[in-house]
């Protein structure tokens, strides 16, 4: 024990001098002193070790786990609870129609009248199909009155062929029409012993036409047409008449400006005029150009273009070359409430014996024909509709035509032995006419059974040389209404009123002309209906009433209409 204590006092005396000498050798010249540095721990994540969330376990009674299975102990319950089954709500929904593509119609009336009709269609496949019809329309007349015979009868047919293809389509036709009017209207009273009696009063119209058109899909050339009449009647008259329109798209600066290439051809003669017995001729032929550009902003669109005319009086041989404005414009003010519209326009109209016979049957085969330079027609309006089944439209226009044609009467001419030269005829004169009117125009469908339009129009006129715008109206009105009552009953209306029209009558005996005075035709009122029903898909019967009111009133001077008339028919629809 001692020697173990010895030892440790030995150690510790040693140590003691080796730190005595450590401390005499570094001698440092800062205070010694006792410095405490104080640092709070803080901990961070590198300073401790990341647990698995699974750990690896190397003991072989953990390496499978026991598969568990669930069961689960069902048994039926009863249950009385039933449920109703869904109804889809009821929809009232109208048959649909049965369309065809034929019909046949006749009918009978009093005056004797008898009606026919008969329309053709048959598709030849799925590009190309054939139609055609065939009408009649005649009545025995028996006006009381007239001095001449009143009887009257229109015959048409018509055939035609088209076909689509690819890239265009194309259709033609041909037809040939006649039709039968006396001279009935010799001024009363009148002295009919003076009539001679081998004179034959009947005016026979023919017209014989060829035409068709064609249409091209993605290409500069929009669409053709072409067209021929040959119009003459028995009293040696005769007319030619060809006209051809093509449209194309001319591109100018990635711009395209749409132009209407028009040319018009006709000549036709008359065997003399109405008081020298010499044969009269007339020919002419225009050719037109009408470009025009549209611009589209908004609710603005623009129109701007012009037409430029040539015409060449054959007979007279003289040249003369046209322009005209061609501008017009809509804005939609409210959308498809209130839409303005408006424009400038003018043309070279290319009148015709056929287009005054067909407006006035009574025209004597003496008339001098020549085109109408109508300057400017200006047209200004507003239109829309007031609610999502009624359209309004009113608007204003301004007309000022240069050689305008106006129906008047006749003279009675006592020299000739025409059944037109007793003041039951009438010419054309040609005069300079400005035209001021107004118009207004409303169209309600009430519902999809039924529909009624109402229009008004009032036209003032000023005249050059003419005392006044012979037989032009300075009133019309109309009204129409269809109604389909039920699924068989349907019926409609329609009225018309014409105002008052100014003519003149003077008599010419070669010894003696009276001096010409005005005569004032009354304004009338015509009063039309029908009433039909549908036996079934493909047979309906009908009945009308025309001239409801027996109005003896005159739409030319001195030629009476017939009163009162009946017709009543059925239509038969069929297909092949």
């Amino acid at each position: 024990m001692r020697k173990h204590i010895k030892h440790i006092l030995s150690f510790v005396l040693l140590l003691s001098v080796i730190v005595m000498h450590s401390q005499n050798r570094d001698k440092d010249t800062i205070n010694t002193g006792v410095i405490d540095v104080v640092k709070p721990y803080t901990p961070s994540i590198s300073d401790a070790f990341k647990v698995k969330e699974i750990p690896t376990l190397e003991d072989e009674t953990t390496e499978n786990k026991k598969e568990v299975k669930y069961n689960i102990f069902s048994f039926p319950v009863a249950s009385t609870f039933t449920p109703a089954k869904g109804k889809a709500a009821v929809v009232e929904k109208r048959k649909p129609v049965k369309l065809f593509d034929n019909y046949a119609t006749v009918g009978v009336g009093t005056y004797t009248t008898i009606l026919g009709e008969v329309y053709l269609n048959h598709a030849i496949n799925r590009n190309e199909s054939v139609g055609g019809y065939i009408s009649h329309n005649s009545s025995a007349g028996g006006i009381e009155g007239v001095s001449f015979d009143d009887n009257y009868s229109i015959s048409k047919i018509n055939a035609n062929y088209a076909t689509k293809l690819r890239d265009l389509s194309w259709n033609v036709e041909a037809g040939f029409v006649s039709q039968k009017y006396n001279w009935y209207g010799v001024p009363q009273p009148f002295d009919t012993n003076a009539i001679n009696d081998n004179i034959d009063e009947e005016h026979t119209f023919y017209d014989a036409h060829f035409g068709g058109d064609i249409k091209f899909e993605d290409t500069y050339i929009n669409s053709g047409s072409f067209f021929f009449r040959r119009f003459g009647d028995n009293q040696g008259s005769g007319e030619n008449r060809f006209l051809v329109n093509t449209k194309i798209d001319i591109p100018v600066n990635r711009e395209e400006i749409s132009t209407i290439f028009t040319f018009d051809y006709i000549n036709g003669t008359f065997d003399r005029s109405y008081e020298v017995d010499e044969e009269f001729k007339y020919g002419n032929f225009i050719v037109s150009a009408a470009p025009t550009y549209e611009m589209k902003q908004d609710d603005l669109t623009v129109n701007v273009g012009i037409t430029t005319s040539f015409l060449r009086d054959s007979e007279a041989k003289k040249n003369k070359f046209y322009i005209f404005p061609n501008v017009t414009a809509t804005y939609r003010l409210v959308n498809d409430v209130l839409i303005a519209y408006g424009g400038i326009g003018g043309e070279l109209i290319q009148n015709s014996y056929y287009g005054f016979a067909s407006e006035n049957p009574f025209v004597s085969p003496t008339l001098a024909v020549m085109p109408t330079d109508q300057q400017y027609n200006v047209h200004i309006g507003l239109k829309g509709k007031l609610s999502s089944n009624m359209s309004y439209n009113i608007s204003g226009l301004y007309r000022a035509n240069r050689n305008k044609a106006l129906f008047k009467n006749n003279s009675i001419t006592l020299m000739t032995d025409q059944a037109y030269s007793y003041g039951n005829s009438f010419g054309i004169v040609y005069d300079d006419v400005s035209t001021f009117g107004v118009a207004g125009e409303i169209n309600v469908d009430v519902n999809r059974n039924f529909k009624l339009g109402i229009k008004a129009e009032y036209f003032g006129y000023s005249t050059d040389v003419e005392d006044e715008a012979w037989n032009l109206p300075d009133f019309n009105g109309s009204l129409f209404m269809d109604y389909q009552i039920n699924e068989h009953w349907f019926t409609g209306a329609n009225l018309f009123y014409v105002g008052e029209r100014k003519d003149q009558f003077f008599l010419n005996d070669g010894i003696a002309i009276t001096s010409p005075f005005t005569v004032t035709l009354e304004s009338y009122f015509d009063a039309n209906a029908h009433l039909g029903y549908h036996i079934n898909d493909q047979i309906s019967v009908f009945a009308k009433a025309n001239n409801i009111a027996n109005n003896d009133y005159q739409r030319w001077q001195n030629y009476p209409v017939q009163g009162i008339q009946f017709l009543a028919g059925a239509t038969f629809k069929f297909d092949f």
